[in-house]
């Protein structure tokens, strides 16, 4: 079975005033569904042909296969941060994570602080992500399309993109804008929370 790439768990136009549906359709129209094209070209009629896209992008990465890695691995990056979204997100998070992040961070704002950071920070390409590892939360970068998928002792929970094609046709140069609307308007929290349960 080839690589399927899911719905959005929104409609095109839901997230905005913060992402056009512009920017959705580009970036979920052509770059996603690009991504998850090429995979399934580069797996067809190889031993992978059939497996999920995580053993994909783990198998790629220990192979050192460069270009599958880059496509399955930014499939499924894409695909978890359509999902670390939700029309009118942000706000304070519930449950486990909150006690998580005020654990890990000292609280959300502190939390914020270090995701702004860590995004803003990484230099051109790449993501910036939440993830529990070793019993607590953390908050890394990682370059195009490199992925925490690879650590093993990792577990993703929220991940922003900070390619530009994520935010230029809205913001322009300004990432920190994206970042801050992504951040207070967008992020998904149960989706964090249902990721945490798994670690």
């Amino acid at each position: 079975m080839p690589i399927t790439l899911p719905e959005l768990p929104y409609k095109k136009n839901a997230l905005a005033p913060h992402i056009s549906k512009k920017t959705v359709e580009f970036h979920y129209d052509k770059h996603t569904s690009g991504y998850v094209n090429k995979t399934n070209a580069a797996i067809k009629g190889t031993a992978l042909d059939g497996a999920s896209l995580e053993e994909i992008v783990r198998a790629a990465a220990q192979n050192g296969d460069q270009g599958l890695f880059n496509n399955a691995a930014q499939s499924w990056n894409h695909i978890f941060y359509w999902n670390s979204m939700k029309p009118r997100g942000g706000g304070k998070p519930k449950g486990d994570i909150a006690a998580a992040i005020k654990e890990s961070f000292g609280g959300l704002d502190d939390f914020k602080e270090a995701f702004t950071a860590k995004g803003g920070g990484q230099f051109g390409s790449g993501w910036a992500w939440l993830i529990a590892k070793g019993g607590k939360l953390e908050v890394i970068n990682t370059p195009n399309a490199e992925t925490p998928l690879t650590d093993a002792g990792a577990t993703p929970l929220l991940t922003m993109d900070v390619w530009e094609h994520a935010y230029y046709l809205d913001y322009q140069n300004k990432r920190r804008d994206y970042m801050a609307a992504f951040l207070n308007k967008l992020v998904n929290w149960e989706f964090a929370n249902a990721n945490l349960a798994k670690a």
